[in-house]
Formats: structure tokens, C-alpha cells, sequence
């Protein structure tokens, strides 16, 4: 579990091809890695990766087949920048929100323009996500825990404040830039529980759209 709080911004040294998986080798810049273990979890850009093995300055990580169909990694080569948490302790102050490190989908930077000194960034999110997205609601872009400030469909808009962008890889973020997306974990929990005991049945097809259809929802 993670807190979508970034701790220091690192760069993918390698990508190396393991059968049909890859391992990612990322140098791990300001990260301490002095309490990290092999087998720890370290959330890169809001990926949750098991660490195989410490280089001296930083870590290696498997990439199973349905994390790249899932998430940006797809796309990353060497050189790419990204953001690193390290799994939240019992003691650690919650200043995000809970973020699982499980990516939903990926997403696109559609528009980005500075407002006073922030930065307005608008993401489309793919049409399945939609629903899990709330005007103040929160949501994890490459891991950084962030709120979401106006609703259009399945766009939605957020407000960077200087400290964020300096201590993220926001400030680099252009237009048609793909980001990692995770949801809050609440209202995927939420989901679940409205199905109730159909949540049991393998051959129902009901879904949250359904219900919303039906009216069930209101």
C-alpha cells in the first residue's frame, strides 16, 4: 500500500527481455534504499514493483505480461524518468490517499496551461474508468496522488501546484503524454458490495452500468 506521496524521481537505466516478461533496472536518484530488502515493494510511477535485486544505486524489477498490457511501460525505454514511493509503514503520516499500486488503464494528457503559477492539466481516461472518477474524488496519475477538480465525460481536470510539479515528473508533462492511472479503491470496493449476492454467480453479467440503467441507482 502506498500513499501517492512521491519520495524521489528515478530514471530506467535498462529494460531487458525476459522470455515474454522483461526485468526494469532504475536507478533510484534521492530514493533511501537503506531499509529496502529484496522482495519490498517500490511503486514506480504508480506501478507496484517487487525489487529482485539493489544495484548500489538503485533496483531491479520483473514486468509480468499483464503489467505492460495495463500500464505505460509498454512505451518506456532507457532514459525515461519516473516516480518512486516506497511502501507506506503503520507510522506513516497519510498525506495522499490509499493507492493500491495496481494500475487501472492508462491515460492521456489532453490539454496543459498554466493558471498563476500552477498548472492546469485535463486527462482522458478510458470510457470503462469514467465511472469510478468524482468531481473532489481523488485518483493516482504515475503514482502521484492527486485531486481531481472538474468533471466532462470521461476528462478530467487537475490543478498543479508549483511544489507538486517540482517534486514530481508533472512539470515535463506534454500534451499526448500516456500516464498510468489508478482509481480510488473505494468505490471499486463499492461496486462490488452493489452487486451483492450476484457478486457470487459466474454466469451473471450484471455490472454497475446495468444497474444505473435499470435505475437501480437512481
Amino acid at each position: 500500500m502506498f500513499t501517492g506521496i512521491i519520495e524521489a524521481v528515478g530514471t530506467i537505466t535498462a529494460l531487458t527481455p525476459k522470455g515474454e516478461d522483461i526485468s526494469v533496472t532504475v536507478a533510484s536518484g534521492d530514493l533511501d534504499l537503506g531499509d529496502v530488502k529484496l522482495g519490498d515493494s517500490i511503486a514506480t510511477n504508480g506501478v507496484c514493483l517487487t525489487v529482485v535485486q539493489l544495484t548500489g544505486n538503485g533496483y531491479v524489477a520483473d514486468l509480468s505480461l499483464e503489467t505492460l498490457k495495463r500500464t505505460a511501460f509498454v512505451d518506456y525505454q532507457a532514459g525515461q524518468v519516473v516516480n518512486l514511493e516506497k511502501a507506506m509503514l503503520p507510522t506513516t503520516r497519510f498525506g495522499g490517499h490509499m493507492v493500491s499500486g495496481h494500475v487501472d488503464n492508462v491515460g492521456e494528457i489532453i490539454e496543459r496551461q498554466h493558471t498563476g503559477r500552477a498548472i492546469e492539466f485535463w486527462v482522458s481516461a478510458p470510457d470503462n474508468l469514467a465511472k469510478y472518477l468524482a468531481e473532489k474524488g481523488s485518483v493516482a496519475i504515475d503514482g502521484i496522488s492527486l485531486t481531481i477538480n472538474a468533471i466532462r465525460g470521461n476528462e478530467f481536470k487537475l490543478t498543479i501546484v508549483p511544489h507538486t510539479a517540482a517534486e514530481t515528473t508533472m512539470e515535463a508533462f506534454k500534451v499526448g503524454r500516456k500516464v498510468n492511472l489508478e482509481v480510488d479503491v473505494i468505490a471499486r470496493y463499492l461496486e462490488r458490495l452493489m452487486l451483492g449476492d450476484k457478486a457470487a454467480d459466474k454466469k451473471s453479467e450484471v455490472t454497475m452500468d446495468l444497474l444505473a440503467r435499470s435505475g437501480f441507482l437512481g
